[in-house]
C-alpha cells in the first residue's frame, strides 16, 4: 500500500512538472511577443501543438504578431533552443 502512495505521488510530481513546464512556455511565448512587437498576450490565450503557436487574440494583434514573427521566433530560439516553436497561426 505504501509503494502505490510513493508511485501515486511520483506520477502526480511528473504530471505536475509537465504542466509547469507547459505554463513556462507560454509565459516565455508573451514575454517574447511583448519584447518584439510590445503587444501583450494572457498565457490563457495560447496554445502549443506540435511546434506551432496558437493564438487567441484580436487580429489586428495577430497581424502584427505575425510581420515580425521572424524576430519573436528568433527571441524564441534564445529562449528553447533547438525545441523552439516554428509557426504561429
Amino acid at each position: 500500500n505504501e509503494s502505490m502512495m510513493i508511485e501515486i505521488k511520483d506520477l502526480l510530481s511528473r504530471f505536475n512538472t509537465i504542466l509547469l513546464s507547459e505554463e513556462g512556455k507560454k509565459e516565455s511565448i508573451c514575454r517574447a511577443i511583448f519584447h518584439v512587437v510590445k503587444i501583450e498576450i494572457s498565457p490563457k490565450n495560447i496554445k502549443i501543438k506540435n511546434g506551432t503557436i496558437y493564438l487567441n487574440t484580436k487580429a489586428i494583434y495577430k497581424n502584427e504578431i505575425f510581420l515580425k514573427q521572424e524576430q519573436i521566433f528568433l527571441k524564441l530560439k534564445e529562449l528553447f533552443g533547438k525545441n523552439s516553436p516554428k509557426n504561429i497561426r
